[in-house]
């Protein structure tokens, strides 16, 4: 079988070369061109473990993915095409904008001549998938083709990973004909068991939102359990992992923090909030996990304001500015949300992440970056450890002691105990204990 894969995002360009690792034909669009020119030379425009490795194995060596900015010609030869372009947040209502989506459904329509299944792995409200079939139907005048909702479930960081050995794969169709070309693309994932779940468009659809927007709610209850550890004296650690024993729950996505970033949580609980609104279904729990988790950064920033007194001349420092460590992605990070409402409490801010500098660059420009932990520590009132990257997890504190100008240190992760940082002379808080 020949796939196109539209979009060349995290979703896309994943998609891609692994589907190539599969051993199918690929082709990877994009409307923008000189992302397609980079890609042609090898070069990935995100960073995400593994991903290079698979693109120039692919690419240069045994040639089964190609890129290209024409869809039309493209999908001449096509039998599957899958949908993978973005679907941000509405500022004014929180919906998801489907405009990239209607916007290639319309192109898909006017390019297909022949039998092909389109495939939506876009993460879209419910409902999407059968107005992209309709616009395609209208273009054409014939349904020659089915449609499928496959969700996604790949995490940045880990998403090549998450593809070869998903927890399920979930395809909503519509008829045997379809589900079964489903299965055979899927086919290398039966070796290990992979389980398929087999279900309506409807459905399938609705499974990835609320996925996510459960995984949402079990960071917003942890993190509001911390607050109260904080005030009685108890340990959120100690109480998620007691909690987490429990199978029910599970021990995953129960660590207190500064909240959630990224570019699929906080969209996604909107977006599915906003499906509840139009359908009259009071949805008032996750009204909840994103209020709470909106205000989080906020709160943290009152804390730190408590331990100490910062004056106009006083700089922290900030370990880490992706929203989660082994990516890039910078959206929605807490730790620049922090960094910037300390910046606007008149406070300078150091910057150092192993990845994601150049990123944040292009956005605060008002910040200082530096080459490693120990020069953005120098001199510097407090540090803070927004996200938890490994380099992290082993500091030289003697070190950092011996130029720091107030050894305070803000724990956001829990990396470290608090004893540990104390025998080093520290001051040190974490969230939750």
């Amino acid at each position: 079988m020949k796939l196109v894969v539209i979009g060349t995002g995290y979703v896309g360009l994943v998609s891609g070369v692994c589907f190539a690792e599969f051993g199918f034909e690929t082709i990877c669009i994009d409307k923008d061109k000189n992302r397609i020119t980079e890609l042609e030379k090898g070069v990935c425009p995100f960073f995400e473990p593994g991903i290079e490795e698979l693109l120039f194995k692919h690419l240069k060596k045994t040639k089964l993915i190609s890129f290209s900015s024409s869809l039309n010609e493209s999908i001449k030869d096509a039998d599957v095409v899958f949908i993978t372009v973005g679907t941000p947040s509405r500022r004014i209502n929180d919906e998801a904008d489907l405009s990239a989506i209607w916007e290639v459904a319309e192109e898909i329509g006017e390019s297909l001549k022949h039998y092909c299944l389109i495939v939506t792995k876009s993460t879209v409200p419910v409902g999407t998938t059968r107005k992209i079939k309709q616009i395609i139907a209208d273009k054409i005048h014939q349904e020659n083709f089915d449609v499928v909702s496959n969700p996604e479930f790949l995490r940045e960081g880990s998403a090549v990973n998450d593809f070869m050995r998903p927890d399920r794969v979930v395809i909503g169709a519509e008829n045997e004909k379809s589900l079964n070309i489903m299965r055979e693309l899927y086919r290398p994932l039966y070796l290990r068991e992979t389980p398929i779940v087999s279900t309506t468009i409807e459905t399938a659809e609705i499974i990835k939102y609320a996925a996510n927007s459960f995984l949402a709610t079990k960071i917003g209850f942890i993190n509001q359990v911390a607050d109260l550890c904080e005030e009685v004296g108890a340990n959120v650690q100690d109480v998620a992992k007691g909690i987490g024993m429990d199978k029910r729950i599970g021990s995953k996505f129960l660590h207190a923090g500064p909240g959630f970033g990224g570019s699929c949580f906080p969209k996604d609980v909107k977006a599915f909030t906003a499906v509840a609104r139009k359908h009259s279904i009071d949805f008032s729990i996750l009204d909840a996990v994103n209020s709470s988790n909106k205000e989080r950064p906020n709160k943290i920033v009152e804390k730190i304001l408590k331990v100490k007194k910062f004056n106009p001349d006083s700089t922290i420092a900030i370990l880490g500015l992706s929203f989660k460590p082994n990516t890039d992605d910078i959206r929605d990070s807490t730790s620049l949300k922090i960094a910037n409402i300390l910046y606007e409490n008149n406070i300078k801010i150091n910057c150092y992440d192993p990845i994601a500098m150049n990123n944040s660059k292009l956005l605060y420009k008002n910040f200082q970056y530096f080459s490693s932990v120990y020069k953005a520590c120098e001199g510097v009132n407090a540090i803070i450890i927004g996200t938890e990257w490994n380099e992290f997890r082993a500091l030289n504190f003697h070190k950092i002691k011996m130029s720091i100008k107030d050894p305070i240190i803000f724990d956001l992760r829990n990396i470290y105990e608090p004893n540990e940082l104390k025998k080093a002379g520290f001051l040190y808080y974490g969230v939750g204990k």
